[in-house]
């Protein structure tokens, strides 16, 4: 495998996690107000992108030793929950009933 095939492989491979911490990311910004909590403190978003990130390639290294290949619909279902779950926590939270 020749080196431009290695890093052609590896951008494909972590493509996914990127677009996803990105836009996770910016969405998280647009829609703010709408399902943070007012005294939540919030990282600047290219920190949370970073942070989304590295849990997705997390994510997407276990997929690969846990199946032996990539490209698995399961691995690209944990992948879209793992950072979920990491921008929410991220974010502060969603407002519940109650909580102020």
């Amino acid at each position: 495998m020749t080196f431009y095939l290695l890093i052609n492989h590896l951008l494909n491979f972590l493509a996914p996690a990127a677009l996803l911490a990105f836009l996770l990311a910016l969405c998280s910004r647009l829609f703010a107000g709408f399902f943070r909590a007012k005294d939540a403190p919030v990282a600047s978003w290219p920190v949370q992108a970073m942070v989304n990130f590295a849990i997705g390639t997390g994510v997407l290294m276990a997929g690969l030793l846990l199946f032996g290949r990539d490209g698995k619909i399961l691995t690209y279902a944990l992948l879209v929950l793992a950072t979920a779950a990491s921008q929410s926590w991220q974010s502060g939270g969603c407002k519940l009933p109650g909580r102020r």
